[in-house]
């Protein structure tokens, strides 16, 4: 798909960025150690390092290492959160475009829910009912799933009740009629779905 693509793209030009600035720090930070260190072996510390009680050299080398062992941990904590954000921004996207699918699916199943009873069996139909077939097989594989409503207990983290009917047939809570199907995103809601509960 190609938003998918695009926000792939983006994401990567943005860790690439981010990734050279980081790299560019990296490289800044060796230099300094290394400069520290080559002083440290010819000789030239302050004279205030040499009378301390500690060897210069070590004290020299010690920092470089401290220095060091922080620069790593901040890299690596930097590379983690990209990782993360990478991540949440492709979700966000794919959730996006989901959202805006689910319209053209509704339709398309009101189309074929609404076929002429003398046409059911024609070819175009079976047509039909096949494609439909196949896109809910790739909204699935990406993680889209459609919410169970009729029969179930209603649950308002699923289910958004917009009728009550007296119904003595099922009991008290129960989702006797779907309006509108609900679907999720990798378990998070993308729709509720819109539904009739006994009372």
């Amino acid at each position: 798909m190609k938003w998918a693509k695009e926000a792939k793209q983006r994401m990567e030009e943005e860790l690439k960025k981010e990734t050279e600035e980081v790299n560019e720090e990296v490289k800044e930070t060796a230099e300094e150690t290394a400069e520290a260190i080559e002083e440290v072996l010819e000789g030239e510390v302050v004279e205030e390092a040499a009378e301390a009680e500690e060897n210069p050299a070590d004290k020299a080398l010690a920092e470089a290492q401290e220095k060091y062992k922080r620069l790593f941990a901040e890299f690596d904590n930097f590379r983690k959160r990209t990782e993360r954000e990478k991540s949440m921004r492709y979700d966000m996207g794919a959730r996006d475009m989901v959202e805006k699918i689910l319209p053209v699916l509704d339709t398309f199943e009101l189309a074929l829910k609404n076929v002429p009873e003398a046409e059911q069996d024609s070819p175009f139909v079976d047509g039909m009912e096949k494609i439909h077939k196949q896109f809910i097989t790739v909204l699935e594989n990406a993680g889209v799933k459609a919410i169970e409503a009729v029969g179930k207990e209603f649950d308002p983290n699923l289910h958004n009740a917009v009728m009550h009917v007296e119904d003595e047939t099922v009991g008290d809570n129960i989702v006797v009629e779907e309006l509108q199907k609900g679907y999720t995103y990798k378990d998070s809601i993308v729709r509720y779905s819109m539904v009739k509960v006994a009372n």
